[in-house]
């Protein structure tokens, strides 16, 4: 959900200044806003109309705001709330938690902070509802539960594996290390007219080439040393079904001839027989490198590369396909919590930002990595940026010291620090002037309100 979708937030607090504040705030950034002063307001509104999410004070005179969220959750368990307690009450929060919170904001309220959580919040809502779509869409047949992700090159990808898939035509998967090549080649098989046959996968970079001919062909008895009785090839055992041959670039070419031939052919020699044994299998084959540039220097056959790239699946990288972190990452959370036995329920916005402003150059395994490590790391709750590899944190201060501040998708009329004044200035004329009493409304101290105003030149 992104603000210029004009997502609503029902912001709850019984504090009219607080209030006031957020409303100000939020609407600068390009969201909707409804107002509750009262949990059990709150609760009827949210009745009426789904909010996007709700933003909501933890203590209240009437109902509180631990209440409220379980009233509110069992009317609909989807709505993403973020709690507001004060740093004394933060038990408060761990009990927000457990009934149903995503997160919680301690006050005085961070705007920045603010900012982020509510931005994550949202998207995390709408990443939720569009995998979810787009796995309907595609048949439970795929098996995709382990291909996360709604970014536009997915769209494009998993688009392109629905078209083909049905078809018998061979397919080169290309891709980086680490993107999930693997994945797709399931999916291709798992939604054809073979996904009754086996899916059998074969790692090219793995075996040496006399292995890797005994491994794809099979072999007659004593046709090698230690060939102590006949074995069936992968090509066999694939029969009716479909071939994944791995890292396909890393064959030798005396391989690479023989494999020229099953595909022109559909025939394999057993190493050691003169017999050729006709298959019916579909081929699917996959590389991280550049096969063009390789036919061009001699590594890899010309007629080779042709007869597999009938069709070619690109996969992109992680860091192209940003959007698709949040998602991913709590998919990795969930797999490792229930794997390790912990209740972890998610993942900081600071850590989360960590996530995102990397760029990732081992793809899907790596973040799928990173996430275990912090799984089983992590002392509490939520995995925060202390769980995460040294190389993401030095990644993150880097960005931070020398990246301009991003700008928000919304065009805004007035910047952060212009709506924080303008929140500032306008309580502390409700307070009647009262500096101590406009510090307690805006849940700041009278130290920091006199440094804010001191900046404005009120003081």
């Amino acid at each position: 959900m992104s603000p210029e979708e004009q997502a609503t937030i029902l912001v709850v607090d019984d504090d009219a200044s607080h209030l006031t504040v957020l409303d100000t705030i939020l609407k600068s950034w390009g969201y909707g806003v409804e107002k509750a002063d009262d949990g059990s307001k709150a609760v009827e509104k949210s009745k009426k109309r789904p909010f996007d999410l709700v933003l909501m004070d933890v203590r209240m005179t009437r109902m509180s705001g631990i209440e409220a969220l379980k009233l509110i959750k069992a009317h609909n368990p989807a709505i993403p709330v973020l709690i507001m307690t004060a740093y004394s009450s933060v038990e408060s929060a761990v009990e927000a938690l457990k009934t149903g919170a995503y997160d919680y904001l301690t006050k005085p309220l961070d705007f920045d902070v603010l900012k982020l959580a509510v931005e994550r919040a949202l998207e995390h809502t709408r990443l939720k509802a569009e995998n979810l779509d787009l796995k309907k869409k595609l048949g439970s047949e795929f098996h995709l539960s382990d291909i996360i992700g709604t970014s536009q090159p997915m769209r494009e990808l998993i688009d392109m594996v629905a078209m083909i898939a049905p078809s018998q035509a061979t397919a080169l998967i290309v891709g980086e290390s680490g993107t999930g090549k693997e994945l797709i080649a399931r999916a291709l098989h798992y939604n054809s007219r073979r996904k009754g046959g086996p899916l059998i996968v074969v790692n090219c970079a793995a075996l040496t080439e006399t292995l890797l001919e005994s491994e794809l062909f099979g072999h007659e008895k004593g046709a090698f040393t230690g060939a102590h009785k006949r074995r069936q090839g992968r090509f066999m055992q694939a029969n009716k079904g479909t071939i994944f041959l791995d890292e396909v670039g890393e064959m030798s070419l005396t391989m690479q001839a023989k494999l020229l031939r099953v595909i022109q052919d559909r025939e394999i020699q057993r190493v050691g027989s003169d017999e050729t044994i006709k298959v019916d299998v579909r081929i699917v084959a996959a590389t991280n490198r550049d096969l063009k540039a390789d036919v061009s220097s001699g590594r890899f056959r010309e007629d080779l590369y042709y007869r597999l790239n009938v069709v070619t699946l690109r996969v992109p990288t992680l860091r192209d396909r940003q959007e698709d972190i949040p998602l991913l990452a709590k998919h990795f959370l969930d797999k490792f919590s229930e794997r390790n036995k912990k209740a972890i329920k998610g993942f900081t916005p600071l850590a989360m930002d960590m996530l995102l402003k990397y760029d990732w150059p081992g793809n899907v395994r790596e973040l799928e990595n990173t996430v275990e490590r912090a799984v089983i790391l992590v002392p509490g709750d939520y995995i925060t940026d202390k769980e995460l590899p040294l190389s993401i944190t030095e990644n993150y201060i880097r960005a931070s010291n020398t990246s301009p501040p991003q700008q928000h998708a919304v065009q805004r009329p007035q910047s952060l620090e212009e709506v924080e004044k303008e929140a500032i200035l306008a309580t502390l004329e409700a307070a009647g002037g009262n500096k101590s009493e406009a510090a307690r409304r805006l849940g700041i101290t009278r130290k920091t309100l006199l440094k804010k105003l001191r900046r404005y030149g009120r003081v």
